[in-house]
């Protein structure tokens, strides 16, 4: 298999929280151990599970999301402007419901250079040994999406279009910020782009007045400016995700809604797109991504349960993709990641571990 990211056989990047992780958090919430203490149970978990991700075959590691109780509270709360705040009640996934958090922008948003995600990326490369270490961070889009005008002061910003201005430098600033670590594989984990493939979604957009297709072209207006200047040699990625709470989800429908503005017009290293069931709909809409070192990393397997996919079945999904867009272009990984939240999915370390290595024997096979 080709050394490149994003790689043959890749994954979208949390993982199962160990029970160390789980008690030493219970122990920081009580008081038991200060944020020392609980660092260094971190720094050993991230190197154990670095470690068995290289043993299962991948030459990408990440560092599991460890340090995260969310895959995207814990990023925003600490950029300059923004708040989090205990909410009304938690986000409504299909039969379950998440803690009552929330984010609110109350004042000018901007990277924060001092952003302690940085010194987590640092110290994954420090034990990453030959792999490539990635860092995953949530889109812009997802700072606005959910509360939107609600949850952004408007003294601050009393014009949405500053708004968005600023959006996009603070991500041009964090992916300045994440290459100057030493970062070289950036993932953007996105809901947003799924939200505006369902039509149960469009139509809470509408009711709360907003327009899905504007919407869609102000997002692809803010990912292609902070990108703007990106380094050759760094690959960004965009994962669209689907929701992945308890092993449950939100959204459902193919991507053609918004498949010509994203993978037509959003200038993206690699799509990480969901395509582990019959919610996502079929593989026409890849025909809109742009030809050349553009990829689409198709999440066949998936993170929700345990029970393991049929490897001949997966690779003849991967010839059917092919139909739309060159096998050069694809690449294969989870559909998305095994705990995007601490409580994490609903199957065994174990199972977790099969699934990544049917993604590295099936990629190896394939490519």
């Amino acid at each position: 298999m080709p050394r490149h990211n994003p790689f043959r056989a890749d994954t979208v990047g949390s993982f199962l929280r160990p029970a160390a992780i789980k008690q030493a958090r219970v122990q920081f919430a009580n008081g038991d151990i200060n944020a020392d203490q609980l660092r260094q149970v971190e720094d050993r978990e991230i190197r154990h599970v670095v470690e068995q991700q290289r043993a299962n075959g991948l030459q990408i590691v990440t560092d599991g999301e460890f340090r995260r109780a969310w895959w995207h509270f814990d990023f925003f709360g600490d950029l300059h402007g923004v708040e989090l705040f205990e909410a009304e009640q938690g986000i409504q996934f299909n039969g379950v419901q998440t803690k009552a958090h929330g984010v609110k922008v109350t004042g000018k948003v901007a990277f924060n250079p001092e952003h302690p995600m940085l010194d987590h990326f640092r110290f994954l490369q420090s034990v990453a040994g030959d792999a490539v270490a990635k860092m995953t961070i949530p889109s812009p889009s997802v700072l606005h999406f959910r509360g939107g005008r609600k949850v952004i002061d408007a003294t601050v910003y009393p014009d949405l279009k500053d708004y968005f201005a600023d959006l996009a430098q603070t991500y041009k600033d964090a992916i300045k910020a994440f290459y100057a670590a030493g970062c070289r594989y950036l993932q953007l984990d996105d809901t947003v782009w799924a939200y505006l493939c369902s039509t149960e979604q469009q139509q809470q957009i509408r009711e709360r007045g907003e327009d899905p297709q504007e919407l869609a072209r102000i997002y692809a207006e803010v990912l292609n400016t902070a990108l703007e200047g990106k380094p050759e040699d760094l690959t960004v990625g965009l994962h669209v995700c689907r929701g992945n709470f308890r092993s449950t989800w939100i959204s459902e429908g193919g991507y053609e809604p918004v498949a010509e503005v994203l993978f037509g017009g959003v200038n993206i290293d690699a799509f990480y797109l969901e395509y582990d069931n019959e919610r996502s709909g079929g593989f026409e809409p890849l025909r809109f991504l742009k030809p050349g070192h553009q990829q689409v990393v198709l999440g066949l397997i998936t993170t929700k349960t345990g029970e393991l996919e049929d490897a001949e079945q997966v690779k003849a999904r991967l010839q059917e993709a092919a139909q739309f867009v060159s096998l050069d272009q694809i690449c294969l990984s989870p559909q998305c990641g095994f705990a995007s939240t601490e409580e994490g999915n609903s199957l065994s370390e174990e199972q977790q571990w099969q699934k990544i290595r049917l993604v590295v024997d099936i990629a190896r096979t394939v490519w």
